[in-house]
């Protein structure tokens, strides 16, 4: 775009009363890195004059100019009100050089003291990394976030591994607060941890007051335990016991789940004063044991594989999630006979239910009212 000073113009700057104008401003010397406002006076192929109520006028020089976009520019207009940031208030030639493009730079530092003061949540984009932590893009800031401040790192993490996951998070766009604001050093400090600790807990406050019991949601598996796993939904994790897992014996969560696995889960419990939500795999799987007696009757022979022994007798896996128990008594016609005696884990065995309870989902089985032919080749293998 061309900057020219047209017939309009010239007739506007004659219309006007700068007198009245250049009251409205105060005289004082202006300083580096200043705000100021001011009137357009003149509109030139190289820069446009500016008076912001000193006695001299300022410039914008082209270069600064076409950094605005052409969009920008064609609004421009010789009397027209505007703030321009005071880039040099004396250059080599004498001149009062100023600046649109910083205007907008430092109302970004002025934003970024803001956000640290009232700890406001940003988002921005990784555009870089260094060993020291990730570059970021705040408006038209570079920023900062020390690797102790990335989320997904810990100060256990190896060198070459802590690169790595930083390379890997280049063009992503993360949550960010600010921590440090330092405009005379350019520096501007940023943290993931911070601000995903603050969401996670905002959304954590979510979820505990709008979920309900019987709501379906779909979450990612965070963390393994003896007692259960641990799952993200997406702001805060809820807890599927292990009995919760599936309607089969489970031993440990493993056998079921792994890290970072997207599943659906249930809510069945929320305890808003303990924080805690209760989830469930098990109750969105079709139960075994609602239709068990349309494919077992009283009498029948089954086999399966021996999944626990007990003192009191041994678990027989009949079909996926459903186990019968044949009771020591049940064992042999030897009353001493120990159940570890007889069987052991893995062992396949061939039996006869004789009790079935649907409602309290159990099955009674025996081995020693199976006749010697029906027991067939287990008994053969060191069955009962």
């Amino acid at each position: 775009m061309t900057l020219s000073t047209s017939n309009s113009d010239k007739f506007d700057v004659e219309d006007l009363d700068w007198t009245q104008l250049l009251d409205e401003y105060d005289y004082a010397r202006p300083q580096r890195g200043e705000l100021r406002d001011g009137v357009v006076m003149q509109i030139e192929d190289n820069g446009v004059l500016v008076s912001i109520g000193t006695k001299r006028e300022g410039v914008i020089p082209q270069q600064d100019l076409r950094a605005m976009g052409d969009e920008y520019l064609s609004t421009l207009r010789v009397g027209a009100p505007i703030q321009v940031y005071v880039q040099d208030p004396e250059n080599k030639e004498g001149d009062l050089v100023l600046s649109l493009t910083m205007v907008q730079v430092a109302k970004d530092w002025e934003e970024a003291g803001r956000l640290q003061g009232e700890g406001g949540i940003i988002q921005g984009q990784v555009i870089g990394y260094n060993k020291g932590g990730l570059l970021v893009q705040f408006n038209r800031i570079r920023g900062f976030v020390p690797a102790s401040q990335v989320a997904q790192l810990h100060g256990r993490t190896a060198s070459e591994e802590r690169q790595q996951a930083l390379q890997r998070m280049v063009g992503q766009t993360i949550p960010l607060k600010v921590i440090e604001v330092d405009r005379e050093r350019n520096r501007l400090v940023l943290s993931e941890r911070s601000a995903t600790q603050e969401w996670r807990k905002a959304q954590k406050h979510r979820l505990l007051t709008e979920l309900q019991p019987g709501d379906i949601l779909t979450g990612r598996v965070n963390q393994l335990t003896n007692f259960g796993a641990f799952i993200d939904l997406g702001g805060a994790d809820g807890l599927a016991h292990i009995s919760e897992l599936s309607w089969q014996r489970v031993n440990h969560p493993r056998e079921v789940l792994s890290p970072g696995q997207e599943v659906k889960v249930m809510v069945v419990e929320i305890d808003a004063d303990r924080e805690r939500i209760g989830l469930s795999l098990r109750r969105l799987q079709s139960n075994p044991w609602e239709s068990i007696d349309q494919r077992y009757s009283l009498g029948q022979i089954v086999s399966g594989p021996v999944t626990n022994v007990a003192p009191f007798g041994a678990f027989v896996q009949i079909e996926e999630a459903v186990e019968g128990l044949i009771h020591a008594s049940e064992l042999d016609v030897d009353p001493q006979a120990q159940p570890r005696d007889l069987l052991q884990p893995g062992q396949t065995v061939t039996a006869k239910i004789i009790s079935l309870d649907k409602q309290r989902q159990r099955m009674g089985l025996s081995l020693r009212r199976v006749g010697e032919g029906e027991r067939g080749e287990s008994e053969k293998n060191g069955g009962a």
